[in-house]
């Protein structure tokens, strides 16, 4: 199962640590991603989808169909 936003598109980046020595190890950034029920009123159902907390606030502010239609994708795309 992938840390990967279903609605943003937001997963993981490859970065680097350095130490106070300048010591240089790979590590990974990863996205705060949650599952989450969001319930739709205009097809009057939950639905279950993996986002992360940016697009969360951004569900909360537009609706998420008006988000999906903004982004360019359908319920079908996202939903878990």
């Amino acid at each position: 199962m992938s840390r990967k936003c279903e609605l943003t598109g937001k997963k993981s980046i490859a970065a680097r640590s350095i130490s106070h020595a300048h010591n240089v190890t790979n590590r990974w950034q990863r996205p705060n991603v949650h599952k989450k029920r969001i319930y739709v009123p205009e097809l009057g159902r939950w639905v279950r989808i993996k986002m992360s907390t940016r697009a969360l606030r951004t569900v909360n502010k537009k609706g998420l169909m008006a988000f999906l239609r903004a982004e360019g994708l359908n319920l079908k795309d996202v939903t878990c």
